[in-house]
């Protein structure tokens, strides 16, 4: 198993470069969705967090109140570590049983915060995607209605672009169109494949 770490800021286009490896014959695996999994209710995960965090942290169905959450944790950085002291053992443990469940010859695990959360799996390989800081405002604008501002405070709580390009063996910018993004997603691939055969 060849296994590759996708990374990028918000709103980067990580979710279309993971779609397009997914669509030339990587096994994904998504981060968010993992992390999504740990804490539905009934949950170890989501007990822990309601402990930190109060009962004002849950919708009236019982489910995690994601933005009420978000809300909180990106307005303080202590807090956020907590959260990441709870939920980060319970996403390793989880994803390092479906890496393990996964049968094609590269794996790709998209997680977003793998510079800052110093996400340790054994990647042979680590994709950043980037879009520069003001497509990434203008996407968050349009796409989720942020105000500008929660939008910078969003892109300003990650680690900075410059970071993740040191970290990362490929780079893909995607602030063109996504056929331009796509053309560059399968260069990456061509040459995922000639590591992944070289490693046997």
């Amino acid at each position: 198993m060849y296994l590759v770490g996708l990374t990028g800021g918000i709103a980067s286009g990580k979710s279309y470069v993971a779609t397009v490896l997914q669509e030339l014959g990587a096994d994904t695996i998504d981060a968010d969705q993992v992390a999504r999994e740990v804490v539905v209710p009934g949950s170890t995960g989501l007990v822990q967090v309601v402990s930190a965090f109060g009962f004002e942290i849950l919708l009236p169905s019982g489910e995690l109140d994601r933005t009420k959450l978000g809300e909180i944790v990106f307005a303080d950085a202590e807090k956020r570590i907590e959260l990441e002291n709870i939920l980060h053992p319970l996403i390793k443990a989880r994803t390092t049983q479906l890496i393990s469940e996964q049968r094609s010859e590269i794996v790709v695990y998209a997680v977003p915060l793998l510079v800052e959360a110093n996400v340790d799996y054994p990647f042979d390989s680590i994709i950043t995607v980037e879009a520069g800081v003001e497509n990434q405002v203008s996407r968050l604008m349009n796409s989720r209605q942020m105000s500008e501002s929660d939008a910078r405070v969003r892109i300003g709580a990650q680690t900075s672009s410059a970071e993740r390009v040191t970290r990362a063996n490929f780079v893909i910018d995607s602030s063109g169109t996504k056929e331009q993004t796509k053309l560059q997603v399968v260069e990456v691939w061509k040459q995922l494949l000639e590591a992944a055969k070289a490693k046997g």
